[in-house]
């Protein structure tokens, strides 16, 4: 009788599922699922927003979240920061981590840095000179790189043989409304590039982050509002930065 109906009515049963969103709608719906799964269920307060709680990258809080990845990665190198050393913009990281400094310069496209040498790595073979640092430092540049494969051939040009770089790039984070932003490659992006367009080196490029970290630094909060526990937690999914180690070979 049940299958004369069915035939009849060309009218199948509705699934439990959508009886379900029907009754309680999708958010509802969801909860349920989770609940019923052991899923965790977010507790959002005032994180519930589509703007940030800054809009300078948590400067206006504290430190910017990437800063921890990018200052602790200096501070393993540190004993490769020493004599002849270039850097772009100012000379920030040279003077916190370098040591028995002989030459301290700095290149930059901005006039307001007050840089060594004035111009635009892309095209500076007239004005930085060839295999003339120990060490160039690169901190949380790469990305603003318009030219990107000219100036990544120029920066390992002016380091001598057997020198180091030392670089970071912005990973799952925000775009800079200051400065222009073109590149947001992965790790393995960086490895890929870096090894054709530095063939010969030693290069290593390790990202540092995790969910909390991107969710943070997104949001604007600053390093100070999380615990070094919850930085330190490593997710190969959710790189904050890319650190970028190279040694150039000697002749």
């Amino acid at each position: 009788m049940g299958r004369k109906e069915i035939s009849r009515n060309n009218t199948p049963p509705e699934p439990l599922r959508n009886k379900v969103m029907r009754a309680f709608g999708p958010a509802w719906t969801t909860r349920l699922r989770c609940i019923a799964r052991g899923r965790g269920l977010p507790w959002w307060g005032n994180l519930r927003r589509v703007k940030p709680f800054s809009n300078d990258f948590g400067w206006d809080r504290g430190t910017p979240v990437d800063r921890y990845y990018v200052d602790r990665f200096f501070e393993r190198h540190r004993a490769a920061i020493t004599g002849d050393v270039l850097e772009i913009d100012r000379n920030t990281y040279t003077r916190r981590y370098g040591h028995d400094l002989r030459i301290v310069h700095s290149v930059d496209i901005d006039p307001n840095s007050d840089p060594t040498f004035l111009c635009d790595i892309a095209h500076c073979e007239n004005i930085v000179p060839s295999e003339a640092y120990d060490c160039f430092l690169l901190p949380c540049t790469f990305q603003h790189f318009r030219e990107l494969e000219l100036c990544l051939r120029n920066v390992l040009r002016v380091v001598k043989p057997g020198g180091v770089i030392l670089a970071s790039a912005a990973g799952l984070f925000r775009l800079d409304k200051v400065s222009l932003d073109f590149w947001r490659h992965t790790p393995d992006g960086w490895r890929e590039l870096l090894q054709h367009v530095w063939p010969d080196c030693t290069v290593v490029a390790e990202a540092e982050g995790n969910c909390l970290a991107v969710v943070a630094i997104n949001l604007g909060l600053a390093l100070e509002e999380l615990k070094p526990a919850e930085l330190d937690e490593y997710d190969a999914r959710f790189p904050v930065v890319t650190n970028i180690y190279c040694r150039k070979p000697k002749h």
